[in-house]
């Protein structure tokens, strides 16, 4: 499968389900060596945004994918705080 800019939680789902397909891999035979049940991996592939950091990575690792993390060449302009506020902008 080709690289995939993942911009939104709502896009880990079907991503996750296709790379699991691609490796030939059932939801149960993925759910076993993640350790968990079919069940949970179900779930797991359809709210894929809840999943913790740690589990996702797993999962990533089970499928062979990787997780690459690159500086938007493009960053949004920063947000400016008005005169009286003093909450930090991160």
């Amino acid at each position: 499968m080709p690289d995939f800019v993942v911009r939104t939680p709502e896009q880990l789902p079907s991503l996750l389900q296709a790379y699991r397909k691609q490796t030939g891999m059932t939801q149960a035979e993925a759910a076993v060596r993640l350790g968990v049940t079919q069940q949970t991996m179900s779930a797991l592939e359809r709210n894929a945004e809840k999943v913790s950091a740690a589990r996702l990575m797993k999962l990533l690792s089970i499928l062979g994918v990787e997780l690459v993390l690159r500086k938007d060449e493009a960053p949004a302009a920063p947000q400016s705080a008005s005169a009286g506020d003093s909450t930090p902008i991160w």
